[in-house]
């Protein structure tokens, strides 16, 4: 059932490529929102000054056009939210909820170190929790902490976790201001997400420790705390954590591999979470089915067959004018030049061409025949099947075809299979000799539809070249 008023966002650091644990994130929140006829809002945590690049913002950017999820809204940037976010420390020091600290770099060392010595958990001690501000050091700039309760229990709700409870206790009196007058990330996301009117947060179960401590800084400021949504990380096909040998790659780089956006989208919808038994589906279908009690509570494992798999389904279903755009850029990008008459060859030839590929780049390596200059250097198992006899079949061959009137795959199979009877052998005994002559290697879409797109001239001419 639908839920009024869902507000979801995306909230990535650029301090590098948009990852597919990130991905996978934003989808989900793009489908919630979808799902529910509400909005998707992207922000841009770029409050860390010296990791954070132009480069990594038009990374994201890129990777979240390309998997089609649009936002609908204008980005946010938190860095410039900087007084807003000072402005809100204020009301919590004038409230009673937060505090200056005095303590230096030195002194709290000192302390954990004392701390990790007695075998106590490391945090911070409330040294300047309850002390008077006269104390304070001359000339020293304070940091600004939550005064956080120090008994009880704060109780998260999770959508997807259930109930989480931590004692407070545990949850120290975090800085939210540093000496410096920077805003840290717990007290930004807090503030960021009020202003944008964020109904659901929905991230990474690594985050569910934040939930807890941001919760604090809601209900200190009295304002509504979102529902959270804490969904299992990814890890390998060997159940490790996921990392680069695994998959842990930019959505960039699975665009070069030659995997289709709406692959992606099908494939990573199901890393968490399922529909019964479905497999494939639309992304019309993922937000009609998309709810957050289907997203299940242990990590999800990465499988590249099983993306390769989907990813040559929807190869298949592509449409065949798209995939020539796609096979031809990535052609020209390998360093291949491609012409008007080539483009149209590829297109003429892509319903068989994309029959076994399971990416663009494996449907554009299968289409590089039709590129390829004369004379064709054949492969290895192109040349076995190009031997003394072979050549001299198809030099004959060469001859009958020639001699046709018509060059279309009707005419050209009647002839091909005329010329298998007058030799006394099989059509595949002339067939694979003729694919390995036409193309250089052992494997093509059928082969009277290859000689029928090649034109005449060319193919004759390729023939011959390996008579």
């Amino acid at each position: 059932m639908a839920e009024p008023g869902v507000v979801t966002r995306f909230a990535p650091s650029p301090t590098g490529y948009l990852h597919i644990g990130g991905a996978r994130t934003a989808l989900f929140n793009w489908l919630f929102a979808r799902a529910n006829g509400g909005k998707y809002l992207l922000r841009i945590e770029d409050t860390d000054r010296k990791r954070s690049t132009d480069e990594a913002i038009e990374a994201i950017f890129d990777g979240l056009a390309w998997l089609g999820l649009d936002h609908d809204e204008e980005p946010v940037f938190q860095f410039s939210r900087q007084a807003r976010h000072a402005e809100v420390v204020q009301r919590l020091i004038d409230g009673g909820h937060a505090y200056p600290c005095y303590a230096s770099p030195e002194e709290l060392a000192e302390m954990r170190e004392q701390q990790r010595a007695a075998g106590q958990p490391v945090r911070y001690d409330g040294r300047w929790r309850d002390r008077d501000p006269a104390d304070a050091p001359a000339g020293v700039k304070p940091a600004i902490r939550l005064k956080a309760p120090q008994t009880g229990e704060t109780v998260i709700e999770d959508l997807v976790q259930g109930t989480v409870t931590f004692r407070n206790d545990q949850l120290d009196d975090m800085i939210l201001l540093r000496a410096d007058g920077t805003p840290t990330y717990m007290l930004s996301v807090v503030v960021d997400d009020h202003d944008m009117a964020v109904t659901h947060i929905i991230r990474g179960d690594d985050h569910l420790v934040n939930a807890a401590r941001q919760s604090l800084i809601y209900k200190a400021l009295g304002w509504d705390v979102p529902a959270f949504a804490h969904i299992p990380l990814i890890h390998g096909p060997d159940g490790a954590k996921l990392s680069k040998r695994h998959g842990a790659l930019g959505v960039d780089a699975y665009r070069d591999m030659g995997y289709l956006p709406e692959a992606m989208r099908n494939y990573l919808v199901r890393l968490g979470w399922s529909h019964g038994d479905d497999e494939i589906f639309s992304t019309e279908q993922a937000i009609e089915w998309f709810s957050l009690d289907h997203v299940g509570k242990g990590a999800a494992r990465f499988d590249f067959q099983k993306l390769e798999h989907l990813n040559g389904h929807y190869v298949r279903e592509a449409e065949d004018g798209r995939l020539t755009d796609l096979v031809c850029a990535s052609l020209e990008s390998a360093g291949q030049s491609v012409d008007a008459l080539a483009r149209q060859r590829i297109g003429d030839l892509m319903a068989g061409l994309k029959e076994r590929a399971k990416t663009i780049v494996e449907l554009a390596e299968s289409a590089r025949f039709l590129v390829r200059q004369r004379p064709l250097e054949p492969d290895e198992k192109a040349t076995k099947l190009l031997d003394g006899d072979a050549r001299a079949m198809l030099d004959r061959l060469a001859a009958r075809l020639d001699a046709l009137d018509g060059w279309d795959a009707a005419s050209l199979e009647e002839a091909v299979r005329a010329h298998a009877e007058a030799e006394e052998l099989k059509l595949g005994k002339v067939a694979q000799p003729l694919r390995a002559a036409l193309t250089g290697t052992n494997v093509s879409p059928g082969i009277f539809d290859v000689l029928a797109v090649l034109g005449r001239e060319e193919a004759l001419g390729r023939i011959r070249d390996a008579a």
